[in-house]
């Protein structure tokens, strides 16, 4: 590969390397799995960059290459990979501006998501990311109202798996 090549994939990868890290984040539960797919994403893309045309945006066709790696690890693995824990990625804050309400959500949330499947989990992953449906619907290469029908139906899903 030529230097430019390399020198451009290298600057999109550093200013969007949160993408990938929170792709980790929704399939892995551990810092060293968390590393492994990191490091599997990163390599799936820089694999795929040579065809990269930009005719989506760059963030958009990192989201779906690093989707669908950890999807396709977790079907080839045929065993569940957890969410990362909440005490993981809890912030650290001064105790008297602490206020564990959210935090106690947050956890309810994940443990939720993490009862549903590989895709439903990409998609609410997107939908918190504030994706509109249209970009949703690139990333995991699905029409728009597939897409739309899909998130009504999880979030259906998630309202029985949070009120019993």
């Amino acid at each position: 590969m030529n230097k430019e090549l390399e020198h451009n994939f290298v600057e999109l990868l550093e200013k969007h390397q949160n993408i990938v890290h929170k792709v980790c984040r929704l399939y892995t539960n551990n810092y060293d799995a968390h590393n492994d797919l990191f490091q599997e994403i990163t390599i799936q893309l820089w694999r795929a960059y040579p065809k990269f045309r930009g005719d989506a945006k760059f963030s958009t066709w990192m989201y779906r290459v690093g989707l669908n790696t950890a999807i396709t690890l977790y079907r080839k693995s045929k065993r569940t990979i957890n969410t990362q824990d909440f005490e993981g990625v809890a912030f650290k804050m001064k105790a008297e501006e602490y206020d564990d309400t959210q935090e106690q959500q947050l956890k309810v949330l994940y443990q939720a998501v993490h009862q549903l499947n590989d895709i439903e989990k990409a998609l609410v992953f997107l939908y918190l990311e504030d994706k509109d449906y249209r970009e949703i619907s690139e990333t995991l290469g699905i029409s728009e109202v597939n897409a739309r029908v899909k998130m009504n139906r999880i979030k259906t899903k998630l309202k029985t798996i949070l009120n019993p």
